[in-house]
């Protein structure tokens, strides 16, 4: 007779975890959620300072950013929050219209998101040619490390870039030393920190930068410019404010926030579902543009910064171990306590000490592997001219150009076509012999090369032609 001695020994399925949801919590999603937390924590700061918006819109955005995209949207672990590629349209908006206003635009935003996912249009965007999403980045990316080297010296960013780049000697001819040497010592530790031991790489970089920063500026001599928090996030939530202009303008920004906003949540998407190649459950995207939409009226309503799936966040929290969306709504959580209680911690961080972590991050968006396969693919003129026109006009600009260029490349290489006439030698009646090759799209608009080109071929020569072609019309075939 058995007894329960001679069973063999329970092993831990890959689906215990779903029967055991609690478990899976404490081990995987809550320590992952500190992560991300530590992570969000001083990148929101920093994008709100870095737009000139309330320090408390920042963090209202990364708390509805985790828990309402977290609860609502299509994805398991993508993380949402302010993210750089808004810095440049929200500084305008809120320069254009002020910070009321931008959080109504805010909100017309994240209805059009939700339009979007009802749509179900979700991958007609990822269309959008990757070199010119690219490009934007690394625009945006120059642009707000134009902004905060000012900020990094003891100044004020600017609106423009080119204002940035000529003022630039004045801001250095009346550098603050405490400033520059905060920001300085920021980013001396975001770059080496990838160079130490793993180990003590699982401390969050941008955490430790601005800790070590924080400090500092309590022991140097010299004064050093803290950021502004007037009370706890409870006491800064706002309503918004019916913008007074023009609502074409007030359109167009509200299109332009959105659009950038669902590209970047939709490629986070794909990158994250691409780390986990083996997971069952693939984000929905048209839920997850349905989550960010009412994320970004919530954000709106109650005076937040708009918000998007972050990559950086994303990453962090895969890496991290994450399991569940429980871990994007606990970050989330654990910054709403942390701003409420903990105000005076973040009363005593140095703005240079953002304006180091941002100009990093911007630096960062500027990626060699993509400036490089622009090269390899013939995309080059389409990368640089979007990025100078992000940089030095604007963003909305910057992308109709990207998208112009890229489909008068595409309709040039379609109607390419190479036809070349030439002498081959004898043949066997010793007449001259003559190839002529044709390679490409063989259409009516090569009619006048290929007329030329066969001028060129005496009457009595034996003439062999050669067709490489992937698409012929009727002109050309009489022909």
């Amino acid at each position: 007779m058995s007894t329960d001695t001679d069973q063999p020994p329970r092993t831990s399925l890959p689906g215990s975890t779903r029967r055991d949801p609690w478990a899976a919590l404490v081990r995987h999603d809550l320590p992952a959620s500190l992560v991300v937390f530590l992570v969000s924590l001083p990148l929101s700061i920093g994008i709100a300072v870095a737009v000139d918006a309330p320090v408390a819109a920042g963090l209202i955005a990364a708390v509805v950013g985790g828990v309402v995209a977290g609860l609502l949207g299509g994805s398991t672990l993508q993380v949402s929050g302010p993210t750089a590629s808004l810095t440049v349209v929200v500084a305008e908006s809120i320069s254009q219209f002020g910070w009321a206003a931008t959080c109504f635009i805010t909100m017309l935003a994240g209805g059009l998101q939700i339009l979007f996912g009802l749509s179900r249009i979700a991958r007609g965007v990822l269309a959008i040619a990757p070199v010119v999403v690219h490009a934007m980045l690394a625009g945006i990316g120059i642009v707000i490390a134009l902004q905060q080297v000012h900020v990094m010296l003891g100044g004020n960013s600017l609106s423009s870039s080119w204002g940035s780049i000529t003022a630039l000697p004045h801001q250095l001819a009346s550098v603050h030393p405490g400033d520059l040497c905060i920001g300085l010592v920021v980013i001396a530790i975001l770059v080496g920190w990838r160079r130490l031991p793993d180990p003590v790489r699982q401390v969050p970089a941008p955490l430790v930068a601005v800790v070590v920063a924080t400090l500092l500026a309590r022991v140097l001599p010299v004064r050093v410019e803290r950021i502004t928090l007037n009370g706890s996030l409870l006491n800064e939530l706002r309503l918004p404010q019916v913008p007074h202009g023009s609502w074409a303008t007030v359109a167009l920004m509200a299109l332009t926030i959105a659009l950038i906003a669902s590209v970047e949540t939709l490629l986070s998407a794909v990158a994250v579902d691409r780390m986990r190649q083996n997971a069952a459950r693939r984000t929905d995207l048209d839920r997850e543009l349905l989550g960010q939409g009412a994320a970004n009226m919530v954000s709106g309503l109650i005076g937040g910064l708009p918000v998007a799936a972050v990559i950086v966040r994303s990453i962090t929290n895969v890496k991290a171990g994450a399991r569940t969306k429980a871990s994007t709504m606990l970050h989330g959580l654990w910054i709403l306590l942390f701003s409420v209680a903990l105000v005076d911690v973040v009363r005593s961080i140095p703005k240079a000490a953002l304006a180091g972590l941002l100009i990093v991050v911007g630096i960062q968006l500027i990626k060699l592997a993509h400036i490089r396969r622009a090269q390899r693919t013939g995309d080059l003129v389409v990368y640089a001219a979007t990025v100078l026109v992000v940089v030095f006009w604007n963003l909305l600009l910057g992308m109709l150009v990207g998208l112009a260029l890229v489909f008068a490349l595409l309709l040039w290489r379609v109607v390419r076509v190479s036809v070349v006439a030439e002498e081959s030698g004898v043949g066997p009646s010793n007449r001259a012999r003559w190839r002529v090759t044709v390679d490409g799209s063989f259409t009516f608009l090569a009619l006048p090369k290929l007329t030329g080109e066969l001028a060129k071929v005496p009457a009595d020569a034996d003439v062999v032609v050669e067709m490489t072609v992937d698409f012929m019309d009727h002109a050309a075939y009489d022909a």
